[in-house]
């Protein structure tokens, strides 16, 4: 028997579940996958949470939990191509990632080998939040010499989003609260509050872009100070966000970006916090953490 977080029901944490399930092994064309850390996004609790989301993904339940995982690949069945057992790999596996094993057909689109310098625990943080930062800046055309307001910028794709404008030679504000300052001048951006007034509170800095990764605040602001909406991108506010603006998202990155994400970590120019690590027995508390919206950084369960 090995371990798996599902759901029957739809809801909140408590309907998340840690089971004993038979251990699944790697048939003809599969690999296995020893998962050893599995992120925790936004994503994963809405698809638990919201039927209209999962259906959305194709998730029904009974259902499994997590996208992001990182581990080792331990079996390989007949005909399974492009890995080998003992292999390292990092990626996503929709709504099955927060488990002992993760069984993935080949070849796999969306796992690939860890590079060497990079641990579990950090590859496991960054198909979805890395991908989603990297999406919304290309959404903006964000190049050296603009001024991107991002807002929600301490979060998980915060964290990404910031770093990844500042290598791009942008100037970054950030909006949080006053508690997450410091966290953000240590990333490289300068902290702006958010909440009523946040345009004319960050006017004199000539904002020439935008992406917002929490509601709709940040792109109404820049909306007002007449950036246009081309140079907007959100990444919460539905499939039709408010004055035009661009909507975005993960599954929008180029397929090279995440690499420039694993080359930038590797040459330490880009470090991903990990706020909190949970044991897979306590993905209850990691969910209310993430969803408190007031983590700086990422929540991993670790296996």
């Amino acid at each position: 028997m090995s371990r798996a977080v599902g759901y029957s029901k739809f809801g909140g944490p408590e309907v998340l579940e840690v089971r004993e399930v038979p251990e699944p092994h790697a048939g003809p064309g599969e690999i296995r996958v020893r998962v050893a850390a599995a992120g925790v996004n936004p994503m994963d609790w809405g698809l638990a949470t919201h039927p209209d989301l999962a259906a959305r993904f194709g998730v029904t339940v009974p259902a499994g939990f997590g996208y992001d995982l990182a581990g080792v690949v331990d079996e390989v069945g007949p005909g399974a191509t492009g890995f080998s057992v003992g292999q390292r790999v990092f990626g996503g596996v929709m709504a099955r990632a927060a488990a002992d094993f993760a069984v993935v057909p080949t070849p796999a689109e969306t796992l690939w080998p860890t590079p060497e310098g990079i641990s579990d625990l950090v590859a496991a943080t960054l198909p979805v939040a890395g991908l989603t930062a990297a999406a919304a800046l290309s959404a903006i055309g964000l190049t050296r010499g603009d001024t991107v307001l991002i807002g929600g910028a301490a979060g998980g794709v915060g964290v990404f989003a910031v770093q990844l404008a500042r290598l791009a030679g942008a100037r970054v504000l950030g909006t949080a609260s006053p508690g997450t300052f410091e966290f953000l001048r240590e990333l490289g951006a300068e902290p702006v509050a958010y909440g009523p007034g946040l345009a004319e509170r960050v006017r004199s800095a000539g904002v020439t872009a935008a992406t917002d990764l929490f509601g709709t605040e940040t792109a109404s602001a820049a909306l007002s100070l007449g950036v246009p909406p081309s140079r907007i991108s959100t990444i919460a506010a539905g499939p039709n966000p408010p004055g035009g603006v661009r909507a975005t998202g993960g599954i929008d990155a180029g397929p090279a970006e995440l690499k420039r994400i694993t080359d930038a970590i590797v040459a330490g120019e880009l470090v991903v916090p990990i706020a909190a690590t949970f044991p897979l027995e306590r993905v209850r508390e990691a969910v209310e953490l993430q969803a408190g919206r007031h983590v700086h950084g990422k929540v991993v369960l670790t296996l």
